[in-house]
């Protein structure tokens, strides 16, 4: 029997805080049982997020040593334009410093009040955006999303059945469509891809952009590999090539899936809203290079 070993060796260590039941009490009440007013320094486990919580590489980390922090034209944001239009195949790759600058600048140049996002379920920050420039977040998961009894095997699907219904209804009050993957409003619970694809046919007939929030596409991918039947000889990088490829943008929290400690994508295949996102980018991120 082959041995199974861990494929990699750890060069960092770094402590955790340990603590007795009582002090954990005692540091709850202080801060009146908020997680968000609790220091770090006084937690074990933190479960609070899941971005920023995986280990680069020796290679990540040697990169930034020589990276280019030229402001225009680095040589570091090519390498990067590149992988990542490899990945998703989008015309226009424009870094942000987290995945909620991506959707701040996405919403303020298409959210207009009383326009309509729909969406499997909106994130916290995702809706308080749309909601900030005066729009209307819609959630559209499926019923199964609700019942903790429930075998379904994708509990992030999008009941395309409602969608075709409000695009029908108000499509002139509708700027783009959205699907988070996985859905991590909904409990982290991925999309199949044939409801992906569905997604994509009903907002496409509409006339409608689709974008991805797709802070966690590896993941959803492999769910997809697992569970959805006709897809377990395929890679999940074939996987996730084909879900991009499917939509007309992305916005991406490169702490997630992405493996990194910092930073967040805005893809986009339309030339308008890519130069008006480049314009909006300069005022409150950076040089788009």
């Amino acid at each position: 029997m082959a041995v199974i070993i861990e494929p990699f060796r750890i060069k960092v260590v770094e402590p955790i805080a340990q603590s007795s039941r009582g002090q954990r009490e005692g540091w709850l009440r202080e801060a009146d049982y908020n997680l968000f007013s609790l220091p770090a320094d006084r937690v074990t486990f933190d479960l609070l997020t899941d971005s920023g919580t995986a280990a680069m590489s020796a290679a990540q980390w040697g990169a930034m040593m020589v990276a280019d922090e030229s402001y225009a034209g680095s040589r570091s944001f090519h390498r990067f334009e590149r992988v990542v239009r490899d990945l998703t195949g989008y015309k226009h790759i424009i870094p942000t410093h987290q995945g909620r600058a991506a959707e701040r600048i996405l919403f303020q140049i298409t959210v207009r009040e009383g326009s309509i996002i729909p969406r499997n379920s909106h994130f916290d920050t995702t809706r308080a955006n749309i909601e900030y420039d005066r729009g209307d977040p819609r959630d559209l998961v499926i019923a199964a999303a609700a019942d903790t009894d429930s075998p379904h095997p994708f509990k992030g699907d999008i009941d395309l059945d409602r969608l075709d219904d409000l695009c029908r209804r108000d499509r002139r009050n509708i700027p783009l469509g959205m699907l988070t993957i996985t859905n991590n409003t909904g409990g982290g619970q991925p999309a199949s891809l044939q409801n992906i694809k569905g997604c994509a046919a009903v907002l496409h007939r509409h006339g409608i952009p689709f974008i991805l929030d797709a802070c966690r596409f590896a993941e959803n991918a492999y769910f997809i590999k697992r569970r959805e039947a006709g897809q377990a000889s395929r890679s999940v990088a074939d996987i996730a090539h084909e879900i991009f490829r499917l939509a007309d943008g992305c916005i991406i929290s490169g702490k997630k899936d992405g493996l990194v400690n910092m930073g967040g994508i805005l893809a986009l295949n339309d030339d308008r809203l890519a130069a008006e996102a480049r314009n909006l980018l300069i005022l409150t991120e950076g040089f788009p290079t």
